[in-house]
């Protein structure tokens, strides 16, 4: 799907969607527990929807209705030899394959896009040690076998938190065991998130230092019947973002108490110079005369796509570092933003591991752009036509489907021009 995106800024109130983060942890979780329970989510993605695939190939039941799943766990019913699709998703392989192997599946992993060439080192080399062999990586399918063994795992925690979320899944279905992460950690918030779900499903995982411990006797049990989503931060910066450029939104089921790391978008948008006010479970954003920053991106790289908008329309220069890890998402978004944005008319300088971007206000965007099939780089550049009054073609723009399938009746909404071409 082609579209040609327009607007004269933001204006209005939209809820958050459900964070697939949070989402992709509870159902695993619950498929993993001693009984039935429920997961609410108003709305679903590719990515939750890979999740869900995978968890009922291994053996669970998971419905998905419109306000979310009724999940029964795997159990004794575990497919040992199971094929798992997970699309486009990083955080479903990476989450998946420990999980797998520690229940003792022998598992052939399968996907689409750029997925069999985002890397799975140093992941794959602590499970190799520890009792599971892989095929050869970088291509699918994918086989992982083995059972995994208890260990005190050692870990680098500056390629992908993922890896570590998936290990701390794992030690309650191999009886246990230590995870201990190399500095430095990022996105250590979403780690966090793992941990906090974890104990909501009866697994208490101590914390020293950047050691994650979990006992020989933790199990995965129901608490509640009824597990209720987070709403999604990371979608969320997308409209705030655009109102910190032109306008004006009230974002409603986005907390402040939220383990998100992307939750730090409301900070990144006051220091830009936007008016930022915290309201019960919401929070508003108006436009005000933005200035350039520097950004330190390390804990919150999916927000380095909409910060390069936020930055292009703010006076002076904006400075993105510590973002080398995006050159491995579904694109090399570090690329990725350079091209589109230059392409449409911003000033952006592609370094190894960050941005340098020149800002201007009355800045105005015309063109047509790929969006790498990268739901991030569909959602930055629709931002970026909906604030400077000009005509932005997106190629590809179903690419949002992965994250946010409801983002342009959002956008039309809140007053952008959506065409499909």
């Amino acid at each position: 799907m082609d579209v040609r995106l327009s607007g004269n800024g933001i204006t209005g109130t939209v809820s958050a969607i459900p964070s697939k983060s949070d989402v992709h942890r509870a159902l695993i979780c619950a498929a993993l527990a001693d009984r039935q329970s429920r997961v609410n989510f108003s709305a679903t993605s590719e990515d939750i929807n890979a999740t869900v695939s995978c968890l009922n190939s291994l053996g669970a039941k998971i419905t998905v209705d419109g306000l979310g799943a009724d999940v029964i766990p795997i159990g004794k019913n575990l497919n040992k030899n199971a094929t798992l699709d997970c699309g486009e998703s990083g955080s479903t392989i990476r989450f998946m394959i420990p999980v797998a192997a520690a229940l003792g599946a022998d598992s052939l992993f399968i996907g689409r896009g750029r997925l069999a060439q985002r890397p799975l080192e140093p992941l794959a080399t602590v499970m190799k040690q520890n009792g599971c062999s892989f095929s050869k990586q970088g291509e699918f399918p994918l086989l992982v076998s083995g059972r995994l063994k208890s260990a005190e795992f050692q870990i680098e925690g500056n390629v992908s938190s993922q890896f570590i979320t998936g290990l701390l899944f794992a030690l309650p279905l191999i009886g246990g065991g230590k995870i201990k992460i190399l500095p430095p950690v990022e996105s250590k918030k979403y780690i966090d998130m793992t941990v906090r779900t974890m104990g909501e499903f009866g697994v208490n995982v101590s914390v020293e230092g950047t050691t994650y411990s979990v006992e020989s006797s933790s199990q995965y049990s129901v608490k509640k019947d009824v597990y209720s989503s987070d709403g999604d931060w990371s979608n969320a910066a997308f409209f705030l973002s655009a109102a910190a450029i032109k306008g004006e939104v009230r974002y409603l089921n986005v907390f402040k108490n939220s383990l998100q790391g992307d939750k730090e978008i409301v900070n990144l948008l006051s220091r830009f110079g936007a008016d930022v006010k915290w309201e019960e479970d919401s929070v508003f954003v108006k436009s005000k005369e933005l200035h350039g920053i520097d950004i330190d991106a390390s804990q919150i790289p999916d927000l380095v796509p909409i910060l390069s908008v936020v930055a292009s329309f703010a006076k002076g220069e904006t400075k993105i570092y510590n973002a080398g890890r995006l050159r491995i998402k579904e694109s090399d978004r570090l690329s990725a933003v350079a091209t589109a944005l230059n392409t449409l008319g911003a000033e952006v300088t592609e370094h190894e591991d960050g941005l340098m971007i020149k800002g201007k206000p009355d800045l105005c965007l015309n063109g047509c752009v790929d969006s790498f099939n990268d739901h991030r780089m569909v959602m930055s550049c629709a931002v970026a036509a909906l604030c400077s009054g000009g005509d932005v073609e997106v190629k590809n723009a179903q690419a949002v489907n992965k994250s946010y399938p409801s983002f342009f009746d959002d956008f039309i909404l809140l007053g952008g021009k959506c065409d499909v071409l």
